[in-house]
Order: structure tokens, then C-alpha cells, then sequence
């Protein structure tokens, strides 16, 4: 029997017997066990069949079973069935053979039409045919749950529902090209225009990996970035050990691909190798003083060596991911030289020349602390790693002092355990508590911590209760400590914080012997700290009025009596000072700095005109006699961030803070001859003149700080180049070397803090210039300003840029205080330490592109919508990444833009934490398409495009051949052709390609017609060739030639002809006209087209109507 070959069954031994031995009509044991069962078997098994048809890897399985199904059905009289058999497969199926009849009693599963299997992918079927025919059924709209994901169009309410039903592309590709058609043309669709919020199934099912991967959460170890530089392993060459080997090059060489410029940066910031002296021996100097003059020229390289590591800790911020067994590599600050042309080293220990005391204790910090800010703050690293990196020789703790205050910068210093950070306390090491204060401080920001407050408060006698013993702070600790109080209340206005802090401004000197030295630093840290606890409030300094603040920073800043000192700590200075002697008046060189940052800090960008009007610049030689003219340049910047609305970046507006006395009879930067006046003080107006220009132009780097302000740029870059043509200028001896450097020197920090991150090569080439430059009144404080400049236009490799938040703009207040140290143990005026607070503005905002199939960072346009703001309108900007996008808050929407990659929309208001995390974009390429790096001009890949388009169109039907030969074996295939082109004349279809004209095609669109035309032509032909006779026979159920049964039942498949035992019943007898039989055979849902060619045998007419 069949059903032995079609379960696969062993052959049974039995007797050969002919066919002809058989009876007709054979009568089966119905007392057997599973007899009853044999109508329900027969069932499934046809729901079997009905679904093995949508799979194309199953077509053995379908014919072997298709043998079964006919006899089966021909037992039970189900004629229907052998008819829908009959169609899909004629040539197996055969008009006569044996028959078993079986009853089936009152058996209620079989229905007059063949069921279909209720699956999954049937019930796809049906609905992807609703959909595209747009004859959805309400009965059939259960199916779909689109509630859960927000989409708009039905081809994505579609591809949403395939996901959640479990329908993968591996299910697809197993479908039959007719079917997966509508399928693939709402994923086409959804491929274009993807929603940014779908779940990673079905960015996986639309081919759209580069959403998946974005989507996914972990892909990668957790704090592991696709743009993170792996380890080196192990000691590589020692040219590499300069501590910047760890940058990403493949991202910095898309970023600048045309030049060298990286390379020329990591030469400039390394200090791991000995410098070059080149000293010429004149014949009248002996060989002892040639070794002298060498060494003294070794010590002025040597200012500008120990100046390096800061710039070098900006260049490299957050680069590197450290192995939690190995220690952190800290490159060597060499202080060494080579003298051409033998190369014989030069050394300062000698003993030729007098070398400053301790004079590397502060450039091995700042190298402690550059190694520490490589680490980034998602590595994974703990207390035990941090005690582990301790070093065990006493000339190192300088550096680790500096590890551990970037620690504290990156966020890592929470880990490290109480009982660990008393232990470094109680060493009494002052650069370690300088470090470890401020670190913790920084990781702490904003917080209000209770046990940090207390460890701070410990550092600071004014927070100590009056009868607290006294403990011998150093002052540099005191100080780092009142700007760690600063960061902890940062923000917070409290009330207790703010009043003692702002009696620390003006704290006199004394008693006795106490508070003499270095007062400066310390008013200046209290001042900021006062800006930071009070940041922005203004006049809304909630429970503080009867301090009044501004009006004691007011007097802090003009001079005048001083107030006396309440609270607990009044006793203390009954005792004055026996070394400073300034009895009961307010000493403003010391106060000034401090008071004045601390009015711009607490009314930043409040636009206060009162409280700027304070700090307007003297309008009288008079009143400018007694302001110092550095003071000009604080001033002029609190002014211009409480203003912080009406800077604009152009030189009108810069020279528009210059007083009118000034400007009309001081020494112009771009004059030559010195105006001519008896009555005025030349010095004193050209000084008041730079300086004030200087403020101005740092406010306008704090105003465009990280934008790539193009106005802000030119304008800052003018005055950068007019203070450089001044400086060799005849009459610079009239303003002073030292001012005009230090100028010059604030006006090119203003330019990097705007060009942060971009590597700007006029910035660059400014920064190489005066790098060269060493000696005179190039001193240490100089060379720290210029190579903080190198530092910030390369901040991060690239990675990194400035914000201008009100937290960031204090905190580069703190990091860039426009007065340098004279050298390297200077801390006077302004902690060294607190050069290091940028880390506190700078942000990840460079986007970069990573191919998704290939995992490597690659270049894509995009399409970057601002919002509208007062100042313009919402506009729209393309840009090539990876590149630098401005502040997140400032963008709606960023677009990558075709035809090289598959168009990807992220909406910002939706948040904005992936691209925050590592500013990484997965892209996808388009099929045919080379990436820009492979074909900047595009030519390669337009051809590529063009053969990749061509081919990707079907061209012919195999099926198509076999039917004009006669040789179709299963109708499968024309049934495929069928739903193709019902597809593409339906209407649905047509109006999508009306509103989207730029889609191609899965097919040529002048193919389907000639498709068309030849299965109609070939089937004419058929009836005109007898066939006419064979659809007679059928309709009227005679029986016909078997030699007919493949092209009749191609005929009857492809016009949808329906099966004889329906024609009775709407009586076609009689019927004379073709409208009474279109008429008849409405309610069959019969096409017109096959009603024409069926008109004929029905109503007696030899020729086939046409259309």
C-alpha cells in the first residue's frame, strides 16, 4: 500500500500478484482496531500536506505523500480533496485506480472546500494576502496584537507582528517566492525607514543588524567599548613607553587621515626621552664653563619638560582599560639631555649649577596624575588594585599622590576603603593629601557627604570648633582642602558652608606666626569655593540675606575696613600677625582674585546688569591708578559670565570692553608708534588695554567653549596672532614681556577651549611655535598654559570636548585661573593641583560610525537637526563622522543619510545615554556599495550599484519554459506567478509606489507584463489546440486524455476556474448572454479574464472572447 512507501516502512514479503488480480472495489476489515480512526488520520494528514506546501525544502516529502492523500481520499469519497490534489500535483494523480470504500458515518471534521492548517505561517498567508489584496476581514484582525510597539504604517504593524509570532529570516528563505514577495516588500519598506525604538528582533528580521546591535544591551564586557585600544602585552619597544601608546589609532586616523598631526602632538607632550641642548662653544670658553652653559641651557628645557604631563593627561584622558593584575605603567619624567654631535648625555646633578630645591615634586605629580586619567571610568578596577599600585620606593609618592588624585577625577577613589584613605592621611605626606582630598572631593560632587565633609573639615581650622586642638596642616593641604568643600557643596547654596567660606576670602593673617605665607592661594580657593556652593543661585540665595553676600565680595574687591569677625572663631584674630602688619583695612591683592570669581560664579549667566556693572572696568585714569591690570582680566571675565547672553564672537564686541580712555590713548595691537601724552601713564593704559582684551577673550572660550564657533575662532585667532606681532614689536617694552606672554597665553587657551577635541592645525601650529620657544620670560607657568592648550585642542585623542554647563565652567575656572606659576614649586597665587578640574567639563561627544558586519569604525554622512534657540532657528547641518558633535542639549535629531549606508534616525528627546556611553553609531552598508574609505569619490560604487541592481531583478520564470513546453509536472509554480502578479496590479501596491517613487522594485516592471502576456498566449493556444475539449469534459465531469491533466490543470489553477460539482448549482442551462453569466457566476468571486475564455464552451461559441 501507499502508505508503507510514504511512512517509509519496511516492504512487507508477500506475493507478487498483478494488478489486474485486484478487485475494483475492495472492502476493508472494519473490526480492526484503528479503523475508525482512519478519516481522522487522513485529516491530519492533509493539514500536514497543506503546510508542507509552504516550505520549498520539502517538495520530496510533499510528492510522497501527495500518492496517499488521493487514495485515501478517493476512499473516503471526499472528491473535493482529489480535486484540490488533482490541481497541485495533475500527473500524480490519475483518473481511475482502486478503491476501498470506507464509511465515514457521520464524521463532521471534513468541510465541501479542503481546510488549510491554522499554523503560524498559514495564518501569515492569509493575513499578508488580506493585506496586500486590502480585503482584510474583521474576523481575521485577532490575529495581530500591535499594541505593544509604537509603528504607524501596516507593512511595520506586519513585520512587528511576524516577530512576536517567533517568524525568522530562516522561515522566510524556506517560503515560496510568491508568498515571501509581500513579505519582503513591507520589510524592504521597514528597512528604509526603521523606527529607533524596536526591539532587536526585529531590526534582526528587516536586516537591519547595525539597530540590533544598538539595541542590545551587552553585546560587548561590561564597560568595554568597541572603540576601547586593547592592552599591549607585555614590555614593548621602549620608543613606545612615553605613556600615550595606548590610544586608539584607528579612530584618530579616520579622524585626521591626511596628515600626521597625532604624531606630531605625541612628540611634543613626550617626556620619557632626553631632551636635545644645543650649545655652540665659543673659542673663549673653556671646556668647564661649555659644561656649565649646557646644564643651564638643560634647565631651561627642563621648565618646559616638567610642564608636559598635563598636556599629555588631556591627550590621553580616559584612553585606556588597565588589567586588574598588573600595575598601572607611569612613564618617566626624564630631566636628562643630549649634546650633539657625540650625544653625550647631559645631566643637572652634577653639581655644575645650583638647581631649585624639590623643583621636580610638583612635575611628578602632574605625571602621576596624567597616568591616573588614562584610566576610564568604566574600568574595572577595585580598592585592592589601587593599594596594589602603591609604590615602595619614597621618591615615587609624589607620583602616586598624583594617581591618586585622578582617581578621584575619573570616579574611581569611591572604591577605595575608609580604613585605606586614613591610612594615607595619617602618613603626613603633603602631596598625598593634596591628591587624596581633592580626589575624593571630585568623586563626591554636588553630594553634600556627610564623611567626606568630615575628613575635609579636618584640613580646615575654620570649620574646627574653637576648642579642637590644633593640628599642623600645611597650608597647600588647607588649601586643596577648602576647594574639596567646594566640590562636595557644589551647587547646594548651604547656608553654614557658604558664610564660612566667605570669611576665609578675607581672613586676616595671624595669629602670631600663622597664615603669612601664600595667603593669595588660599583666598583665591575660598573665593572659588564660595562660586561653587552658591553656583548660579544669583539673587536667590535662599536664608542668606543677612549675610550679603554680594555686597562683602563687592568690598573683598574695592578694599576698604574690615568687618568685624563674628562667630566662633573671633578670638583667633584678636592676636594679629607679628610678620604682615595691615591693621584694620582689607588688603585687595589679596582678596580681589578670590571675591571677584565668586560674584561670577554665583550669578553665571544670570544676565544681572547691576552686579556686572560692579565689575565694569575703571573709565578714569584716576580710579584704573588703583587696579592692578591683572586684576583688569578677572573682572572683565566675571562681567562678560554674568553676561553671559550678550557675548558674541567678534572683535567689535572684544574691543567694546575696553574703556574709552583706554582705547583712545593706550598702545593698539596693531600700532607702532606710542600715542603722545604728558598727563597720561602709557604703561599703565597699554597694561589695563592687553589685559582687559585677554578677559574678554577668555569669556568668549568659555562662551564657545567645545563648539567650533567658526566667528569665535577667527576672532580668537586675530588676537592670537596680534599678541604674537606685538611681542617682537619695538615698543613692547612699554606694556612688558611678561604680560604680553601672559596675554598671549590666556588668548590661546580661548582658542583650544573652543576648538576642544577638533585639532584644529592652525591651533596646532600655534601650539608647536611656542613650544620651541624656551628662555627669557619663557618660564614653567608659560610653558604649562601653552602645552594645556596642545592638551585640550587633542582632548581625549579626539574623543573629548568641553561642556558649558554652569558645574564645567567652574570647574575650568579652577583649571585654567589665568595666572601662571613662575616655576615649578610656585603654588602662591593658585594651587597647582587644580590645573587638573578640566577632567570635571570634558564630555564624550565624538560620534563614530562602526560597520556592523565588520566591527571597524568607518566614516558616514549625517544629518545633524538643531533646535531653534533665540538665537536662530531649527537648521540642519551635514557633517562626515566620526566627528565631534556639539552639546547633546542643543540637538533634536541626528540622521545618517544615504546612499552609501541604510538611513538611521535617533531622536534625542528620547535620551541620549547610548551615545553618551561610548559615541559609538552601528551602520549598515548597502548591498552594492563600497565604504567612503575604499571610494571617497563614490565612482566605484555606483558601478558596483548599478550590476548589484541588475542582477538583483528577476529576469524569467524557469516555470514559464516548462509551460510552453508542456512539461508542468506540479502547478506550484504558476501559482507563485500568480500571486506575483496579482502583487504588483493590486492597487495597495500601486499607491506605495506612488508615494515613495524612489523604492526599486524586487521586479523589472517591463518583465511582468511580458510574463503576463505569455502564460495567456500559451494557455490560448492550449485551448485552441483541443484543450477547449479537455475543460469541457472537466466541467461537465467526463472523463478526458491523461495526456491533458498537466495543462488543464495549469488552466484551471491559473484563471481560478472553479470545480465542476459548483456549476449546478447556479444553473448554467440556459444561459444566452455573457452578462447573464457574469451574473451566474458572481457569487464564485471568479475573475473576468477567466469568465472570457470560459464563455465560450458554456455558451456554445467556438472562438475565445477577449479582452
Amino acid at each position: 500500500h501507499l502508505l508503507n512507501r510514504s511512512l517509509c516502512l519496511s516492504p512487507l514479503e508477500v506475493s507478487q500478484m498483478k494488478d489486474e488480480d485486484f478487485s475494483q472495489n475492495l472492502i476493508l476489515d472494519s473490526s480492526t482496531l484503528l479503523f475508525t480512526h482512519i478519516p481522522a488520520i487522513f485529516f491530519v494528514l492533509h493539514l500536514v500536506y497543506e503546510e508542507l506546501k509552504l516550505n520549498t525544502l520539502m517538495g520530496e516529502g510533499i510528492r510522497s505523500l501527495v500518492g496517499l492523500l488521493v487514495q485515501l481520499a478517493r476512499d473516503l469519497k471526499l472528491e473535493p480533496y482529489v480535486d484540490h490534489y488533482y490541481r497541485d500535483y495533475p500527473t500524480l494523480v490519475r483518473t481511475a485506480g482502486q478503491v476501498c470504500t470506507i464509511d465515514q458515518g457521520k464524521s463532521i471534521i471534513f468541510t465541501s472546500e479542503p481546510n488549510n492548517c491554522s499554523s503560524g505561517s498559514m495564518l501569515l498567508l492569509i493575513f499578508l494576502l488580506n493585506f496586500y489584496f486590502k480585503i482584510i476581514q474583521k474576523n481575521l484582525l485577532f490575529i495581530c496584537d500591535f499594541h505593544s510597539t509604537s509603528v504607524s504604517s501596516l507593512a511595520e504593524r506586519l513585520v512587528v507582528w511576524m516577530t512576536n509570532v517567533g517568524f525568522t529570516l530562516r522561515d522566510l528563505e524556506t517560503l515560496p517566492f510568491g508568498i515571501a514577495l509581500p513579505i519582503r516588500d513591507a520589510i524592504y519598506h521597514c528597512r528604509e525607514q526603521p523606527a529607533s525604538d524596536w526591539p532587536e528582533a526585529v531590526c534582526l528580521l528587516i536586516g537591519r543588524q547595525d539597530l540590533s546591535k544598538q539595541a542590545c544591551e551587552g553585546n560587548l564586557p561590561k564597560g568595554k567599548s568597541v572603540l576601547s585600544s586593547d592592552v599591549p602585552s607585555g614590555t614593548e619597544t621602549e620608543e613606545e613607553d612615553d605613556g600615550m601608546n595606548d590610544m586608539n589609532q584607528e579612530v584618530m586616523s579616520l579622524i585626521w587621515s591626511e596628515d600626521l598631526r597625532v604624531q606630531d602632538v605625541r612628540r611634543l607632550l613626550q617626556s620619557a626621552h632626553p631632551v636635545r641642548v644645543n650649545v655652540v662653544q665659543y673659542p673663549e670658553l673653556s671646556d668647564h664653563e661649555f659644561i656649565e652653559e649646557k646644564e643651564n641651557r638643560l634647565l631651561q628645557l627642563c621648565q618646559r619638560t616638567m610642564a608636559l604631563p598635563v598636556g599629555r593627561g588631556m591627550f590621553t584622558l580616559f584612553s585606556y582599560h588597565p588589567v586588574p593584575t598588573e600595575p598601572l605603567p607611569i612613564p618617566k619624567l626624564n630631566l636628562t639631555g643630549r649634546a650633539p654631535p657625540r650625544n653625550t648625555t647631559v645631566d643637572l646633578n652634577s653639581g655644575n649649577i645650583d638647581v631649585p630645591p624639590n623643583m621636580t615634586s610638583w612635575a611628578s605629580f602632574h605625571n602621576g596624575v596624567a597616568a591616573g586619567l588614562k584610566i576610564a571610568p568604566a574600568s574595572q578596577i577595585d580598592s585592592a588594585w589601587i593599594v596594589y599600585n602603591k609604590p615602595k620606593h619614597a621618591e615615587l609618592a609624589n607620583e602616586y599622590a598624583g594617581f591618586l588624585m585622578a582617581l578621584g577625577l575619573n570616579g574611581h577613589l569611591t572604591k577605595l576603603a575608609t580604613l585605606n584613605i586614613h591610612d594615607y592621611l595619617t602618613k603626613g605626606h603633603e602631596m598625598t593629601s593634596i591628591g587624596l582630598l581633592l580626589g575624593v572631593s571630585a568623586a563626591k560632587l554636588g553630594t553634600m557627604d556627610m564623611s567626606i565633609t568630615r575628613l575635609l573639615s579636618i584640613h580646615i581650622p575654620a570649620l574646627l570648633p574653637p576648642t579642637s586642638t590644633e593640628l599642623d596642616v600645611p597650608h597647600n593641604v588647607q588649601v586643596a582642602a577648602v576647594v574639596g568643600i567646594g566640590l562636595v557643596y557644589q551647587g547646594t547654596a548651604h547656608r553654614h558652608t557658604a558664610e564660612v567660606l566667605l570669611a576665609e576670602i578675607g581672613r586676616p593673617p595671624g595669629p602670631e606666626m600663622e597664615y603669612c605665607t601664600d595667603r593669595e592661594s588660599y583666598s583665591l580657593a575660598a573665593g572659588l569655593a564660595l562660586g561653587m556652593v552658591c553656583l548660579g543661585h544669583g539673587s536667590n540665595l535662599i536664608g542668606m540675606s543677612d549675610l550679603n553676600v554680594p555686597e562683602q565680595l563687592y568690598q573683598y574687591m574695592v578694599g576698604g575696613h574690615r568687618r568685624f569677625q563674628a562667630g566662633m572663631h573671633r578670638e583667633k584674630h584678636k592676636s594679629p600677625s607679628y610678620q604682615i602688619k595691615e591693621g584694620d583695612t582689607i588688603n585687595v591683592d589679596v582678596t580681589c582674585p578670590g571675591a571677584t570669581l565668586a560674584l561670577a560664579m554665583i550669578y553665571l549667566k544670570t544676565n544681572n546688569r547691576s552686579i556686572a556693572d560692579w565689575l565694569r572696568a575703571p573709565d578714569t585714569m584716576y580710579l584704573l591708578d588703583f587696579v592692578k591690570p591683572e586684576f583688569l582680566l578677572l573682572r572683565t571675565l566675571a562681567r562678560c559670565l554674568i553676561l553671559w547672553d550678550d557675548i558674541l564672537p567678534n572683535s567689535k564686541w572684544v574691543d567694546s570692553n575696553v574703556p574709552q580712555i583706554i582705547r583712545e590713548n593706550s598702545i593698539s595691537l596693531s600700532e607702532i608708534e606710542l600715542p603722545c601724552s604728558e598727563d597720561l601713564n602709557l604703561e599703565t593704559l597699554s597694561q589695563a588695554h592687553v589685559y582687559i582684551i585677554a578677559g574678554a577673550c577668555l569669556s568668549l572660550g568659555f562662551r564657545f567653549a567645545g563648539s567650533e564657533n567658526l566667528s569665535a575662532f577667527n576672532c580668537l585667532h586675530k588676537f592670537a596672532k596680534d599678541f604674537m606681532t606685538y611681542l617682537s614689536a619695538p615698543n613692547a617694552s612699554v606694556t612688558g614681556p611678561y604680560n604680553l606672554e601672559t596675554c598671549l597665553s590666556v588668548v590661546l587657551l580661548s582658542l583650544a577651549m573652543v576648538m576642544a577635541g577638533s585639532g584644529n592645525l592652525k591651533v596646532l601650529q600655534l601650539c608647536r611655535f611656542l613650544h620651541m620657544k624656551t628662555g627669557g620670560e619663557m618660564n614653567y607657568g608659560f610653558h604649562l598654559a601653552h602645552h594645556m592648550a596642545l592638551g585640550l585642542l587633542f582632548l581625549g585623542g579626539g574623543r573629548y570636548s568641553l561642556s558649558t554647563s554652569n558645574s564645567s565652567i567652574a570647574a575650568l575656572l579652577c583649571a585654567l585661573y589665568p595666572h601662571f606659576p613662575a616655576h615649578s614649586t610656585d603654588n602662591r597665587y593658585h594651587l597647582q593641583a587644580l590645573r587638573h578640574l578640566y577632567v570635571l567639563a570634558a564630555e564624550p561627544r565624538l560620534l563614530v560610525p562602526v560597520d556592523v558586519d565588520t566591527n571597524m569604525p568607518c566614516y558616514a554622512l549625517l544629518e545633524v537637526t538643531y533646535k531653534g534657540t533665540q538665537w536662530y532657528e531649527q537648521t540642519k547641518e551635514e557633517l562626515m563622522a566620526p566627528t565631534l558633535l556639539p552639546e547633546l542639549h542643543l540637538l533634536k535629531q541626528i540622521k545618517v543619510k544615504g546612499p552609501r549606508y541604510w538611513e538611521l534616525l535617533i531622536d534625542l528627546s528620547k535620551g541620549t545615554q547610548h551615545l553618551k556611553y561610548d559615541g559609538v553609531l552601528y551602520v549598515k552598508l548597502r548591498a552594492g556599495q563600497l565604504s567612503y574609505k575604499e571610494d571617497p569619490m563614490g565612482w566605484q560604487s555606483l558601478l558596483a550599484q548599478t550590476v548589484a541592481n541588475r542582477n538583483s531583478e528577476a529576469r524569467a520564470f524557469k516555470a514559464m519554459r516548462r509551460l510552453g513546453r508542456r512539461e508542468m509536472s506540479e502547478t506550484s509554480e504558476l501559482w507563485q506567478i500568480k500571486l506575483v502578479l496579482e502583487f504588483f496590479s493590486s492597487r495597495s501596491h500601486q499607491e506605495r509606489l506612488q508615494n515613495h517613487p524612489k523604492r526599486g522594485l524586487f521586479m523589472n516592471s517591463e518583465f511582468l507584463p511580458v510574463v503576463k502576456c505569455t502564460i495567456d498566449n500559451t494557455l490560448d493556444q492550449w485551448l485552441q489546440a483541443g484543450g477547449d475539449v479537455c475543460v469541457h469534459a472537466y466541467l461537465s465531469g467526463q472523463l478526458f486524455e491523461e495526456s491533458q491533466l498537466s495543462m488543464l490543470a495549469c488552466f484551471l489553477v491559473y484563471h481560478s476556474v472553479p470545480a465542476p460539482w459548483h456549476l449546478p448549482s447556479i444553473g448554467l442551462e440556459g444561459s444566452t448572454s455573457f452578462a447573464e453569466l457574469l451574473f451566474k457566476f458572481k457569487q464564485l468571486k471568479m475573475p473576468v479574464r477567466a469568465l472570457l475564455r470560459l464563455a465560450p464552451l458554456l455558451l456554445g461559441n467556438p472562438q475565445p472572447m477577449v479582452m
